[in-house]
């Protein structure tokens, strides 16, 4: 019987398909919670669900033999009551009509020392979680942080390069312009200078040759 089926069942019982399912999950639901918060829960003439914790150990690989670390863990265990051993065994008879299992006795609907163990596992794990999450808050707020801080130092550092790779280029070229600029003016007093210096050889020459002449004409004289 699968829980579809078990479904159908309760429901010929209930006279509603919807209020069985809802009925079989509210109480499946019920059950897993108490047992992983660590609570026993105890049905009547049918058995007990309760949380196992297994030390680490060591085991065999049935396959190949070898020994193997087993880990710390917990299991669910069930252990059936003595009314559904006795059903199942054959040593009872299975009633026609009715529930199987006893009924629970008078009183025992009321919360006892079971629902209020279940009650403060519940609060309990609340509270870890509740602490867990707040410890891990600070921690999450730090390592932003922390990321924020590292890219603001990448940030800087790049913006440092470039603007060193600037100052650098922007000095390049202004050298290269003084260079440029003095290599003309070096050139330009230059060509003035020997530009002068032609002329000054120009008006030179003549006064050469006409005292020269003079001197010519005077010896020329004298003879």
């Amino acid at each position: 019987m699968n829980k579809a089926q078990l479904v159908e069942a309760v429901a010929e019982q209930l006279g509603g398909r919807k209020a069985a399912a809802e009925a079989v999950d509210a109480v499946l639901d019920t059950m897993v919670r108490a047992v992983v918060a660590g609570d026993r829960v105890s049905v009547t003439g049918f058995g007990t669900f309760e949380k196992v914790e297994r030390s680490a150990r060591f085991a065999r690989n049935p396959q190949t033999g070898e020994r193997v670390k087993v880990k710390k863990t917990a299991v669910p265990r069930f252990r059936p009551g003595q009314g559904f051993k006795d059903l199942v065994s054959g040593s009872k008879k299975l009633p026609k009509d009715g529930p199987s299992v006893k009924k629970a006795p008078k009183g025992s609907l009321t919360p006892g020392k079971s629902g209020v163990a279940a009650t403060a596992a519940a609060k309990r794990a609340a509270t870890k979680r509740a602490a867990a999450a707040a410890a891990e808050a600070p921690a999450k707020k730090t390592a932003a942080k922390k990321a924020t801080t590292a890219k603001t130092a990448v940030a800087k550092k790049a913006t440092t390069a470039k603007t060193a790779a600037a100052k650098k280029t922007t000095t390049a070229a202004a050298k290269k312009t003084t260079t440029a600029k003095t290599t003309a003016a070096k050139k330009t007093t230059t060509a003035k200078a020997t530009a002068a210096k032609t002329t000054a050889a120009k008006k030179t020459a003549p006064a050469k040759k006409t005292a020269t002449r003079k001197t010519t004409a005077r010896k020329t004289a004298a003879k």
